[in-house]
This record gives structure tokens, C-alpha cells and sequence, in this order.
């Protein structure tokens, strides 16, 4: 006796979205979301649901976090490898996901590959070992290397290096995001990174015109990155005084031995041993590491210490009251990588160029308390 063979609903809509994808439907555009599938299907959002899985399993689209699906770029689309080398802490993923995204989001626009581990960067790396691993890169079709070097230690710096000198060896481009790398103050490399000296200016001109006297700048590693902000915290005070002693200068700078995790009680040592009445911290972790502490001694936030970080981390919208921070403009950041690897690719030897950025202030209730979160 012949049985007929009934195909499972969700499958049925995955075959229909495979087969609009094939004809050109959503090219380099965001696909339908699954409650619009289920919509447009009349199936469950559980069925749209599982029929998209199916098609990002076939590797037709992929899923950009906090954004949506999208149509996977053709195969001829360029190819780059993302390097990002976080500092290690609670939050890696979530910092690294933050840059990673503005590559996600770009590729909407301009159709790329981002493949993931490409590289794997470990003491004991050889240059030898490095030009290998470049060469089997460009082989595999890597047109570039987009690093985000590592601000913890001299000797991960090391390991850079060498990962560096190997790629130009091989003949594999390289653009550095939001920093050189660590104590180093000459370019070698192309960069794309924050206008730091602009957004740490507007930060604290902002605490100043709040009527904040004693305003403290924490940071902890010597990238170009953090020295930045701290060129723009003091440039910004010194123009602010009218009188010898107004703004002095609070420089805070987090001994690189001391546990992240702990960051907030070291500093709020710091803010009540020098009477400040308000902090700008290189990192909104390390902000509202701060400002729990603040919290847990009975100060208030923002009356007695206003607080502010960088970045704009998804955590500093949800706490009470909201931080100011600067904003991370990663897609932005991510288009000019991609214009400087391009750049770098038509012209190999030409002299290595530094582009910047703006971010943006975004005011919550950290320093000003009319402002809701």
C-alpha cells in the first residue's frame, strides 16, 4: 500500500524561502522577521521559527545579533578575517560582540565574509609559524586581517608583533581597530579607531557644565587609545580655568596588576581619598563597577559623584540610574576599516594612515538626574 509522504510545514517554508533567496529576493537586504514569515506563510511563529534555522543551517543566511537575518554575501564577495584580542573579563564576549557587529551590519551594504578563527594567536609564535598561517589565509581566499590588538601585557604585544610580521611577509593587509598596539607610539600599521581626544573633550565639558569641580580621569594601559582620552580630559580642564587651582587634574591610573572585578572598589578609594565629585572611566565596565560601589557606601549618584564611561555597552541603558557614556559607532568604524583595506590593497606601500571617528555623548542619569534612563 502506497503511503503519501507529507512534508513537515516548517520545511515547506524553508523551501520557500531558499527558493526566494536563489531568485535574488532580499539581496544584501534584511529578511523578513519570523513573526513576518509566520505571517506571510500562516504558519506558527514556532514554524517560521524552526524553517529559518534550516536555511541559516544550509548557510543561506546568517543572524547578526540584535539585528536580525540577513542573505549570505556570494562567494566571490571579499573575505576578511576579524582578530579581536578583548581584555579578559565578565564582559569579553559582550566587548567583543560590540565590534564584531559593526562588521555584520556592514556587510548588508557591502556584501564580505567574516569568517571565524582564522587565526589563533599563542605565546611561543614564531614569525616562521605566522607567515604559514597568513599564506594559508590568502590561499583560503582572506583578503585581510581586521586585528583589535590586546592592551593587557607587553608580552601579548609580543605575540602581535610577531603575528604582524608574518602577515607582511605573506603579503596579507592589516588595519588595526580603536588602537595600536600597546605602548607604541609610532604607526605602522593602518588604524581606525574613536576620536578620543574629541569625545573625552565633550565628556568633560559636559561634568564641567554641570557645575562639577573635582573630576577625575581613570586609566589603566598605555594604548594610544586611553592616552587620547586623557589628552582630551586634560586639554579640556586647563581650558576651563580661569584662576590658578580651578579643574586641578585627578589622573587616575588603575595599577595593571589590580583584578578588574575589583576596579570599582580601588577607585572609589581613590574618589573619596581626593574628594572628587565626579569620574570619567575608560570603560563603561569599569563605570558601573564604580557606581554599584558608589551605591553600596551610600553615596548618591549622580548628586554626590557623576559617572561616566565609553562605549555605550547594551548594560548601560538597563541600570538605575542609566550611565553616560560615549557611544561605539561600530559600524561606522567598520566602514572605514574596510575603505582603509581596500586603499591598502590597491596601493601596498604606501604610508600607513590613522582615520578617526566621532562618537557620541549620550547624557542618562549618572550625571544628570532630570534625564530619564
Amino acid at each position: 500500500m502506497n503511503r503519501k509522504v507529507v512534508t513537515p510545514k516548517y520545511q515547506s517554508v524553508a523551501d520557500a524561502l531558499e527558493s526566494a533567496i536563489r531568485d535574488g529576493e532580499w539581496n544584501g537586504e534584511k529578511m523578513p522577521s519570523v513573526r513576518d514569515v509566520a505571517t506571510r506563510h500562516h504558519v506558527s511563529i514556532v514554524t517560521a521559527s524552526r524553517a529559518i534555522q534550516v536555511i541559516r543551517d544550509k548557510g543561506l543566511i546568517h543572524i547578526v545579533e540584535r539585528a536580525g537575518a540577513f542573505r549570505m554575501p556570494a562567494p566571490a564577495a571579499d573575505k576578511f578575517a576579524v582578530l579581536l584580542r578583548v581584555t579578559p573579563s565578565a564582559i569579553a564576549g559582550e566587548v567583543a560582540a560590540s565590534v564584531r557587529i559593526g562588521f555584520e551590519l556592514l556587510a548588508r551594504r557591502i556584501p564580505m565574509h567574516l569568517p571565524n578563527e582564522v587565526f589563533q594567536l599563542s605565546p611561543g609564535l614564531t614569525v616562521e609559524d605566522a607567515t604559514v598561517a597568513a599564506q594559508a589565509a590568502l590561499a583560503s581566499g582572506v583578503h585581510g586581517v581586521f586585528l583589535l590588538p590586546s592592551r593587557t601585557s607587553a608580552a601579548e604585544t609580543e605575540v602581535e608583533e610577531t603575528f604582524l610580521d608574518g602577515c607582511r611577509a605573506a603579503g596579507l593587509p592589516v588595519v588595526l581597530l580603536e588602537r595600536n598596539l600597546r605602548d607604541r607610539e609610532d604607526l605602522r600599521h593602518d588604524l581606525v579607531a574613536l576620536d578620543d581626544i574629541a569625545a573625552a573633550k565633550a565628556v568633560t565639558r559636559h561634568l564641567i557644565g554641570l557645575g562639577r569641580k573635582r573630576i577625575g580621569m581613570a586609566v589603566a594601559s598605555p594604548t594610544s587609545s586611553h592616552r587620547n582620552r586623557l589628552t582630551g580630559y586634560l586639554f579640556a580642564l586647563q581650558d576651563a580655568r580661569r584662576n590658578p587651582g580651578d579643574y586641578p587634574d585627578h589622573v587616575l591610573n588603575m595599577p595593571e596588576e589590580y583584578p578588574t572585578p575589583r576596579a570599582g572598589e580601588y577607585l572609589l578609594n581613590e574618589i573619596k581619598a581626593r574628594n572628587l565629585d565626579a569620574i570619567i572611566c575608560y570603560h563603561d565596565y569599569i563605570a558601573l563597577g564604580v557606581m554599584v560601589e558608589l551605591l553600596r557606601h551610600g553615596h548618591r549618584v549622580p548628586e554626590d559623584v557623576a559617572i561616566v564611561g565609553f562605549e555605550n555597552l547594551p548594560a548601560a541603558s538597563l541600570t538605575a540610574p542609566g550611565l553616560t557614556t560615549c557611544e561605539y559607532p561600530a559600524e561606522q568604524l567598520a566602514e572605514q576599516a574596510v575603505r582603509l583595506m581596500n586603499d591598502r590593497r590597491k596601493v601596498p606601500d604606501r604610508p600607513p594612515v590613522k582615520v578617526v571617528v566621532p562618537s557620541r555623548l549620550i547624557v542618562r542619569g549618572t550625571t544628570d538626574p532630570t534625564v530619564a534612563l
